[in-house]
């Protein structure tokens, strides 16, 4: 009798799949089995610069979500970002190496102060690119995976609206989109998130569509078609989690894309408006002020700085954990 189980089948022919099959691989350095999940989670452990970049960017989204509060949960810190106070300090910041002061951050023009402004801040910039980010995977992985799979004129169709979102630059077409937004649908951070989730998925389905051209011609799929598996559940228990390695990467980078995406609208007027805030907008708002009160310049642009580098670096160390032979390819070019 003919043996129609697929694992045996991939085993016979010498494939396997990433979603079925929990086979374990022996780690060289510790002879010892581990799964490929768990193989992934030591290799990232492992990743020095994207663990420390990692507790850096935890402690920013703990630090912005905690101090000031988030809607009706208060925070721990005594000023909020809307009240106005006496100037201290002619508004300059007043922590030193042994106190953090009245105002640590100092103060802007207005007497506000500037700490609970950047924390504010933070936490509209963290709440659009996570959405952006989230947004723009879902878009371009389900895109990317219908056009290599189906292949004909779903591809093509498909393919065509991709490079017609790619040759209009990104930039003219958010700034567009948040005007859209702030003017004719309400504002607020979340739609304007959503709109640019939108426009930003093109990279991610061409990534996704070269792997799934790929992985449909592989024995596993062969044997999926063969046991009468439908399109959908090819699709999502057979072929994506195969995916799975350059889908997260490319999330993680499509987070730091959107923190300055967002940071480049709001400087230019078209992102957050005011009474709300942004790191991009407070950069925008007191641009004048860079050679009087850099400190009102500074502070955004440093935890902009952070929160892309360290995001960058996550991605860095989840590509090496999914795919080592990148790190090894990277050590015989520098050799």
């Amino acid at each position: 009798m003919e043996n129609t189980d697929p694992k045996a089948h991939m085993a016979a022919v010498g494939d396997f799949n990433v979603a079925e099959l929990d086979d374990e691989v022996l780690d060289s350095t510790t002879n010892k089995s581990y799964s490929q999940g768990q193989l992934v989670l030591r290799r990232f452990l492992r990743h020095r610069a994207a663990m420390i970049s990692l507790i850096i960017f935890l402690g920013i989204i703990v630090m912005a979500f905690t101090s000031i509060g988030f809607g009706p949960i208060p925070g721990w810190w005594k000023y909020n970002y809307t009240g106005t106070h006496p100037i201290v300090n002619g508004g300059a910041p007043t922590i030193g190496w042994f106190t953090i002061g009245e105002h640590p951050m100092g103060q802007d023009t207005a007497g506000k102060d500037y700490f609970a402004l950047i924390m504010r801040g933070t936490q509209r910039s963290i709440i659009i690119a996570l959405i952006v980010g989230i947004v723009s995977t879902i878009i371009g992985t389900i895109v990317g995976a219908l056009s290599g799979y189906l292949r004909g004129f779903v591809e093509t169709i498909l393919m065509r609206v991709t490079d017609l979102f790619i040759v209009i630059p990104l930039l003219l077409l958010a700034a567009v989109v948040g005007q859209l937004a702030s003017q004719r649908l309400g504002g607020g951070i979340m739609m304007l998130a959503f709109l640019l989730g939108f426009l930003s998925w093109t990279g991610l389905a061409r990534l996704v569509r070269g792997e799934v051209l790929s992985l449909r011609e592989r024995e596993f799929v062969y044997s999926a078609q063969a046991l009468g598996a439908s399109t959908p559940r090819i699709i999502i228990k057979h072929i994506l989690p195969n995916c799975l390695g350059t889908i997260i990467v490319s999330a993680t980078l499509a987070i730091a894309s959107a923190i300055l995406l967002e940071t480049s609208l709001s400087f230019l007027g078209f992102g957050v408006k005011a009474p709300d805030t942004s790191l991009g907008l407070l950069i925008s708002q007191y641009q004048q002020k860079f050679s009087s009160q850099p400190w009102l310049f500074y502070w955004p642009a440093a935890l902009i700085l952070a929160i892309a580098l360290s995001v960058n670096f996550i991605g860095d160390g989840l590509r090496d954990a999914f795919d080592p032979r990148q790190k090894s390819k990277g050590k015989v070019g520098k050799a």
